[in-house]
């Protein structure tokens, strides 16, 4: 089926485009009330993560409501972990709790590989449902969480502001790390392949806590495995977000990726001028950018333009939604990309 809206995967391959497309990480979640009404009928975000069809319903949802360019999957990236046997809990305002970690080489050999179209069918059906409701309007994007930040949970057990535990593994037993951090590439890589072959237009590997680690240690324990799904992924583009890893725009030049997801605290106008017109960017309003005036949010936007250009780049936030944030607000947003853009 052709695209009635094709901006995001032209820009993502470097064609030219008319104006800047833009999405929103988090775009689908509590921002909307139309979210927060499906979500009350639920026990919780798990099963509503599990229920392709409501998943494909707030998937679709900003899309008729704020008028974004892509639509993104409304799944988690710890539903990776779930499928190896290391299940997970939603906490109500703690976020995610692994009931039991893997910290030793028993933990590592109670996990298996799962047949992903198996283990992770709810997921690739919530893909065909909203492909099928979507018909053609924008493209839609799939995700799963990179092999680190995936690690992270996995030994952590829970968020944490320092990850000194999963850390500690890294420095005291590193031929551990890496074979569970094989593990989790070989899974995710056949993860993202199946979201592709259910539909997903475009790729992006979350790597939420690649910015905990010094340079020298992504390089050995997150990088190498990064790179191994962008060369895997050949069928359609692949964004990779490394949050907080200024370091990096380098090394990810040298990878199979097409764009380079950049978070609030990067100087997009140095990372452009670094990059050229080898990879398109994606990025990078401060969220709480989102707080301001329409006004400002408009001066805001005008900024990001000039700092980025028009072609290879993909208008964002520089991390996700938060919840409180005024949906009208995020509307000018997305219409001030839209027109300023237009206007370049």
């Amino acid at each position: 089926m052709s695209l009635k809206n094709d901006l995001l995967l032209r820009s993502a391959r470097g064609e030219v485009v008319e104006r800047v497309p833009v999405w929103l990480m988090r775009q689908a979640g509590r921002v909307l009330p139309e979210y927060r009404a499906v979500r009350e009928r639920l026990s919780g975000f798990v099963e509503l993560v599990k229920t392709p069809e409501l998943a494909a319903e707030v998937t679709i949802q900003p899309v008729d409501l704020l008028g974004v360019d892509a639509a993104i999957i409304f799944s988690d990236i710890l539903v990776v972990p779930e499928a190896m046997g290391c299940p997970y809990e939603m906490v109500e305002k703690r976020g995610p709790f692994f009931p039991n970690t893997i910290r030793s080489e028993a933990d590592l050999q109670r996990l298996h590989e799962p047949e992903v179209e198996d283990a992770l069918s709810y997921v690739l059906e919530a893909i065909r449902l909203t492909k099928r409701e979507l018909n053609g309007r924008v493209p839609l994007i799939g995700f799963a969480g990179a092999p680190f930040t995936i690690f992270c949970y996995m030994v952590e057990g829970q968020g944490s502001k320092t990850f000194a535990v999963a850390k500690r593994m890294l420095y005291e037993n590193p031929p551990l790390a890496h074979r569970l951090l094989d593990a989790i590439t070989r899974v995710t890589t056949a993860y993202l392949k199946a979201q592709i072959k259910a539909g997903a237009d475009l790729v992006q590997l979350f790597d939420s806590w690649a910015g905990i680690l010094s340079p020298q240690q992504y390089r050995a324990f997150a990088l190498p495995y990064v790179r191994r799904i962008c060369e895997a992924i050949q069928e359609v583009p692949v964004t990779v977000f490394a949050k907080g890893a200024h370091y990096l725009t380098a090394d990810l030049l040298q990878i199979d990726c097409q764009v380079i997801g950049l978070d609030w605290t990067m100087d997009l106008a140095q990372v452009r001028a670094q990059v050229g017109q080898q990879k398109t960017l994606q990025g990078n309003l401060d969220p709480c950018a989102l707080y301001a005036s329409e006004a400002e949010i408009s001066r805001y936007v005008e900024q990001m333009l000039q700092a980025a250009g028009k072609q290879r780049y993909i208008a964002n936030l520089g991390h996700g939604l938060y919840p409180d944030t005024d949906p009208a607000r995020v509307r000018h947003f997305v219409a001030a990309v839209k027109e300023l853009s237009a206007a370049l």
